[in-house]
């Protein structure tokens, strides 16, 4: 259950295990895999954008944890904190970015949690300078493609 009463779904890579990995010296080092929460804040119940980008980033071996339609800022944060998020993605398409992309930072930051932020959805490009500039990591527009999408999050978490 989601902290808003809902339910969230986790994804798993295939396997659903951590990779080891043997470097040159011989130990074993686990790599987890990225921890990634996607939910719809706010009110936009458009949801089948976020559900195909949900299996895009699962089928390339990171863990997405789902929340659903209608969370809040609170809710998103308690998900961030209770799974260990490395980053969020908010899908939005209800010309919201404006308002709930910085009032997600500002959640955020009131949890003093450092937890990249990436918009997905409908984004006017006049916008994206105003997104960046407050603070998300990346906005990925309609159409963008499996490999976009997914190097645009490792990247992100990378540099986080």
């Amino acid at each position: 259950m989601t902290p808003s009463g809902g339910e969230d779904t986790t994804m798993t890579p295939s396997g659903g295990e951590d990779t080891t990995v043997t470097p040159s010296g011989g130990e074993d080092t686990t790599v987890t895999p990225p921890r990634i929460v996607l939910a719809k804040l706010g009110l936009d119940g458009h949801d089948r954008g976020i559900k195909v980008v949900a299996r895009m980033l699962r089928d390339a071996g990171m863990e997405v944890i789902y929340l659903g339609l209608r969370q809040t800022t609170d809710s998103i944060v308690a998900a961030v904190e209770q799974e260990d998020a490395d980053a969020i993605g908010l899908s939005m398409h209800n010309a919201g970015h404006l308002t709930l992309g910085p009032a997600m930072l500002a959640a955020l930051d009131a949890a003093d949690l450092d937890v990249p932020v990436i918009i997905g959805g409908i984004v006017p490009d006049v916008d994206l300078a105003i997104l960046h500039d407050a603070g998300i990591a990346a906005v990925l527009g309609p159409g963008a493609s499996a490999d976009e999408v997914v190097s645009t999050v490792r990247r992100v978490v990378d540099d986080a």
